[in-house]
């Protein structure tokens, strides 16, 4: 996710705003710029790549104003390039605009603005709103903030904006809508940042400002509004927080942050995918045509670790809804098994950063053969999201702690966006069945919230089970990739053994493991096989095993056949991984804190794997 620091005062913005990114790095990004009013001038300073070469920049030539804006960009519309760094700015470079979040409507406002005149310099969303805000002064707007607050409205989607206007060189405007920003409060200056770290060092009061709310902070006042211009009361809080858990949004690790995340991450991978009238599923980056994807013959979807287990989740779905058939493969052992592939075969390969090494090599080998790939990845401008024919970006921010949780549950997300857009495309999911499954994805998000809100139980469970020396865990169909990666999830960070099998399997050798010690954890939701799945946990207490069921809530019968019960909110079966997988993350992460174990950083691992 990206990084905003704004800063009005009557001191020096830069050194201000470039020690507020600096302490958002642990972000990640790739772009820096910053925007400052020197002497009625707006200065802009973009660079590619490291803040470093902003900071290096700007000691050659100086930019110095008492009022600023800075960003540090992830990639989500255009590559990553100086061209498509924030700040970006209007026609007359009057305005400047910083923007975490995602315009979905973009496309359309950038042809009526260019159909105006309006000239655009990137291909970002962002720059749609220097233009808009440009729109509104030829138009009699009196201030910024009233410029704001006419234009917003106009743009669909969601926003943290920071921007300045070269003719107000005391005023700086914010504004929220779906992601996060807030407000610093200090003696003689104020502050806008996306995170609390950015500027903690300089105030710990703070305002948390609320969606559809814009603020005018000068020197020495603020005043919120809604976008009708209405004022907004809101209470200063004080942090009290460390600067080190103040990077982990007052969380105690990386990774327990990033669960948490995982509401707003999904939310946002089905932003601007889903149309209007939410009957269909748009994907912009597909790049293939109707008549390529309708001719397809089979699939094979390619990828490592967790990713490989959205890539079999992936398989369930497409398989059930389509008619095409799916093969999944692990790309270490891709290339070396001699796959039958040609021009009427996809290659789908799944990756968090998009330089995994056996997954690229998997797609330069399946293109030397003339088949088509598309690719769910989290990074713009990755090795293989620029050697696919189409993309899904998942939008997930970047993710530090080492075992992966929300890019899981972004690319699940992205595989059932896809398999609704192919089965429409080909016919096999009927448009009143593709509806009802948009209206059900959408309600995903607060599910997941539910999950996260009551965690007192699963707390219990790790305090009763964290010193186990072995998990088996149980799924059918759609969960047993959750089976394998709540097992994953358990052995990256406890370092305990745990193993993953369908459920059916188990009587072919693992039930010789079963044993009074060991805790077996049994994924049964409502679903096709649910029947079948409880007639496995009823073999497995027979063994004696002690039984851990994640299932439905408001499914009684199932309490009486399990030692411990999880409960999940209900949601159609083929959906259920998403939320499923979610109180397995939360199980692994305290039973590892139970452990005593380095969480974020587990020993011998590590984030991206780039070698073979």
């Amino acid at each position: 996710m990206c990084g905003i620091v704004g800063y009005v005062g009557t001191g020096k913005a830069t050194p201000v705003i470039l020690d507020g990114l600096a302490r958002l790095e642990y972000r990640g990004y790739d772009s820096a710029g910053i925007a400052v009013i020197e002497d009625g001038v707006l200065k802009v300073r973009r660079r590619a790549g490291r803040l470093a070469q902003l900071v290096e920049s700007l000691k050659l030539e100086p930019i110095e104003g008492s009022v600023g804006i800075g960003h540090t960009r992830w990639a989500t519309h255009g590559a990553p390039s100086e061209k498509n760094s924030h700040p970006h700015c209007d026609c007359r470079g009057d305005i400047a605009v910083v923007h975490n979040g995602i315009i979905e409507n973009y496309q359309e406002l950038k042809n009526q603005l260019e159909a105006r005149g309006h000239v655009f310099k990137s291909e970002t969303d962002t720059e749609v709103v220097a233009h808009l805000l440009e729109e509104e002064f030829t138009q009699g707007a009196p201030s910024l903030v009233e410029a704001a607050r006419r234009a917003l409205p106009k743009a669909k989607g969601a926003y943290a904006l920071g921007l300045l206007r070269r003719q107000e060189p005391g005023v700086l405007v914010a504004a929220r809508l779906g992601s996060p920003l807030i407000v610093g409060l200090g003696s003689g200056e104020n502050y806008v940042a996306s995170d609390v770290p950015a500027i903690l060092s300089r105030t710990r009061n703070i305002v948390y400002l609320n969606d559809g709310e814009v603020i005018e902070l000068t020197p020495t006042a603020w005043k919120v509004t809604d976008l009708n211009g209405v004022p907004r009361e809101h209470p200063v809080s004080r942090i009290e927080w460390s600067v080190d858990a103040a990077e982990k949004g007052g969380f105690e690790k990386f990774m327990l942050k990033e669960i948490h995340e995982q509401p707003r991450v999904i939310r946002e991978t089905l932003m601007g995918r889903i149309s209007a009238d939410k009957k269909s599923i748009q994907l912009k980056d597909m790049n293939l045509s109707v008549e390529e994807l309708k001719s397809l013959k089979k699939m094979f979807i390619v990828s490592c670790g967790t990713a490989f287990h959205a890539g079999y989740v992936g398989k369930y779905l497409l398989e059930h809804f389509t008619n095409l058939p799916v093969e999944v493969d692990l790309a270490s052992e891709f290339r070396y098994r001699s796959p039958k592939m040609d021009k009427d075969t996809v290659i789908f390969t799944v990756t968090q950063s998009g330089e995994t090494a056996d997954t690229l090599a998997s797609v330069r080998a399946a293109k030397a053969k003339g088949c088509k790939v598309i690719s769910i990845c989290n990074v713009v401008g990755s090795s293989i999201a620029r050697e696919s024919h189409g993309v899904i970006y998942t939008n997930a921010g970047p993710e530090i702690g080492v075992a992966s949780t929300k890019a899981y549950t972004a690319q699940l997300t992205a595989f059932c966006l896809f398999t609704i857009y192919y089965g429409k495309l080909t016919g096999s999911i009927p448009d009143e069945k593709a509806a009802d499954m948009i209206r059900q994805l959408e309600g995903i998000p607060d599910k997941v919230d539910e999950i996260l809100k009551d965690q007192a139980h699963i707390k219990a469970l790790a305090t009763k089970y964290a010193q186990a020396p072995s998990w088996l865990y149980l799924g059918r169909k759609f969960n047993f990739p959750t089976a394998l990666e709540g097992a994953l999830k358990n052995k990256e960070i406890t370092y305990t053994h745990a193993e993953g099998f369908a459920a059916g399997e188990m009587k072919h050798g693992p039930i010789a493991l079963i044993h009074k010690e060991m805790p077996i954890l049994c994924i049964a939701p409502r679903g096709e096989t649910y029947e079948k799945m409880t007639s496995n946990i009823r073999e497995v207490g027979a063994r004696a095993g002690r039984i851990i069921c994640v299932a439905t809530r408001g499914d009684a019968d199932i309490a009486g056949i399990s030692e411990d019960v999880i409960y999940v909110p209900e949601t159609p079966e083929e959906f259920s991984p998403i939320l499923c997988v979610v109180p397995l993350q939360l199980l692994a992460y305290y039973c590892a804190r139970a452990r005593g174990c380095d969480i974020d950083k587990p020993r011998n691992l590590a984030k991206s794997v780039t070698v073979e």
